[in-house]
């Protein structure tokens, strides 16, 4: 009785402290590397959880069914993923709870929630509750909080995730013997989960003791290093890292014969701190949640620069420019206030890219993803303007895009990219 009445109080079903013991958490698969970090992070801290990496067009035909249909296509695909592992068997549906972030900005992926919840209600599984992962305070679950230590956690998951990332990215085309970046990868992924597992892995002096020994592994792989394309993948975060939604784009460059780049998370984490700093300056604001904001910004890009340094060391691999350096590089092309969706980032983004020498990009744009259209798309003039040798395709991803017309654009891309590379070539 007393928890139906809190859950008519808050208007969603609660998940309690009792279900953190009774329930499974289902999380969408954004980042394959990622989120099996922040997987096992979650098990230590209590948590049964399994990372959904189903695939097929079921997905998109249970997102059809149960949202409407000019919501944009990341809402679309995570609320039909969630529905189709309901409706799999493999799940009690009375002791299952679905995990999703929740930005608290202007793009509707603050909403996504709410869709989520109506679509559950929609498809006869309203007893499911949904935990909003947000560092806004917009819902609180008293069986899921955010301590200090477990942000911590999450967010050196999210730094090593860049660095394996990065690390195998520029290995794997190179390698001797094919597969063992991957295997590399999944061994780190193996040595975190016993760093966390006896809560280790996430201090200063650990992280960046771990960071020399993951270049230092990687360092080891034989390679026969051969000037390659290289192509770089940005747009949306949800379609530009998850290869349900951009019908794996990065094996389909791979096996074009290219070297892929993929810009980290961390940019991303850090430029959404920095948001509620500029909101504070410009409009006012708490001065304490701005201190905080400064003081967890100032934490994450110390790390980050730890990260950068042991990358630079190696001699063998390119690292990621500083956060304030690609805002610095973006200024002359777009203003610091936009910051809907991917904001200023993404168009920073494909400058750090042009400026590291990865002139070909694929700009992943998803159905309903007005700002991502307006600083990715309506970027482009300006860059390829200001960056003469820019080669970029900006692709759409939605419910009625064919995978063959997405990748012949792409193919044209990259028949550009190749010619303009054997005239280097043969200069």
């Amino acid at each position: 009785m007393n928890q139906q009445k809190h859950c008519k109080k808050h208007g969603r079903i609660i998940f309690t402290k009792a279900m953190k013991k009774t329930h499974k958490l289902l999380i969408p698969n954004m980042l394959p590397i990622h989120f099996e970090l922040i997987k096992n992070i979650l098990r230590q801290e209590g948590y049964d959880c399994d990372l959904l990496k189903s695939s097929g067009s079921n997905i998109v035909k249970m997102g059809l069914e149960n949202v409407h249909n000019d919501t944009c296509y990341p809402c679309l695909l995570v609320v039909g993923q969630f529905i189709d592992a309901l409706e799999s068997g493999k799940y009690d549906k009375n002791k299952t709870a679905l995990l999703i972030t929740q930005t608290g900005g202007g793009c509707r992926a603050s909403n996504y929630i709410h869709l989520l919840r109506k679509a559950l209600k929609r498809a006869g599984y309203p007893q499911v509750p949904v935990i909003s992962v947000n560092l806004s305070g917009l819902e609180k679950n008293p069986g899921f909080k955010l301590s200090f230590r477990l942000i911590k956690k999450l967010a050196s998951a999210l730094m090593y995730g860049d660095m394996l990332m990065l690390l195998e990215n520029q290995t794997k085309p190179h390698e001797q013997n094919k597969g063992d970046a991957e295997k590399l990868t999944a061994l780190w992924i193996k040595k975190m989960a016993n760093q966390y597992k006896n809560s280790t892995g996430f201090g200063k002096k650990i992280m960046s003791e771990n960071f020399e020994k993951i270049v230092k592994d990687y360092s080891e792989i034989k390679i026969k290093k051969t000037p390659k394309v290289k192509v770089g993948i940005v747009g949306e975060i949800y379609v530009k890292y998850s290869p349900l939604a951009n019908n794996n784009l990065q094996k389909f460059l791979e096996d074009e014969g290219v070297e892929v780049a993929v810009p980290g998370i961390m940019d991303f984490i850090i430029f959404k701190v920095d948001n509620r700093i500029v909101d504070i300056d410009i409009y006012g604001g708490s001065k304490i949640k701005r201190l905080v904001c400064v003081l967890f910004k100032k934490y994450l890009e110390n790390i980050q620069n730890i990260f950068i340094q042991a990358i630079k060391k190696s001699g063998r691999f390119s690292p990621p420019s500083p956060f304030e350096k690609i805002k610095t590089d973006v200024g002359p092309y777009i203003g610091y206030g936009a910051k809907m969706g991917e904001g200023w980032l993404l168009t920073a983004e494909m400058i750090e890219l042009i400026k590291s020498k990865t002139e070909n990009i694929v700009c992943a744009q998803p159905f309903g993803c007005l700002p991502n259209h307006i600083v990715g798309k309506g970027m482009v003039r300006a860059i390829t303007k200001a960056n003469p040798n820019a080669n970029i395709v900006c692709v759409d991803y939605d419910p009625g895009a064919t995978r063959v017309n997405q990748e012949n654009r792409i193919k044209l891309m990259l028949s550009t990219a190749k010619e303009r590379f054997n005239e280097k070539s043969h200069a």
